[in-house]
């Protein structure tokens, strides 16, 4: 198996904090953007990152690359065996995704400074107002590490780079980002670009 990976980039980082949470042995491909290898660009039609490839398998979304890294070794399950609860961890992906992850796509893309100040507040109010669900259970909604966790921890890692601070109302996700990052497996996870971005 081999990952292709951008150092600095929360999908693959997500992706890469669910094969050290399963202690996984799999070659990662560290990859700069705009810099893709001509194996990656024969294999996936969006050269996009990550990319896994397990023998004749190519996957090429974050999502279903670390569904299937679940599925596929089973231990420990980083999604509940109810449907249900199932379901509503994937909607709970599908929010974080799309709120949390296309503005901090936004951030890091920002040409304009003007406009970096107010996409900065919109993320930080986003991430605030579901800071009381953080003190519900010891993980998001979970007594267990999820992949809704692997997927929440990039982003909480990324505020200080881009210069977002959590106000003192956001305390329940300062003790959530605590425990996550304390993790032996997330530091395992973090390319030497992201540890960069905590210095």
């Amino acid at each position: 198996m081999t990952l292709f990976s951008a150092p600095a980039d929360a999908w693959s980082h997500r992706t890469r904090i669910v094969l050290a949470e399963k202690n996984i042995d799999i070659e990662v491909v560290s990859v700069a953007p705009g810099s893709l290898p001509e194996d990656l660009l024969d294999l996936n039609p969006y050269h996009s990152l990550p990319t896994l490839v397990d023998r004749d398998l190519v996957l090429y979304d974050s999502r279903v690359i670390i569904e299937y890294l679940d599925e596929r070794f089973p231990h420990p399950p980083l999604m509940p065996a109810d449907p249900v609860t199932r379901a509503q961890f994937r909607l709970a992906l599908y929010r974080i995704e799309r709120d949390w992850y296309s503005l901090l796509d936004r951030v890091g893309r920002e040409e304009d400074r003007r406009q970096l100040p107010k996409l900065r507040k919109i993320l930080l109010d986003t991430i605030v107002q579901g800071a009381e669900l953080f003190q519900l259970k010891p993980f998001f909604l979970s007594d267990e590490f999820s992949l809704v966790d692997a997927t929440l921890a990039p982003v909480l890692w990324r505020l200080p780079y881009y210069q977002i601070e959590l106000p003192p109302k956001a305390q329940p996700i300062v003790k959530y980002q605590s425990r996550i990052f304390a993790r032996p497996a997330f530091a395992r996870a973090l390319s030497d670009a992201e540890r960069a971005m905590h210095r």
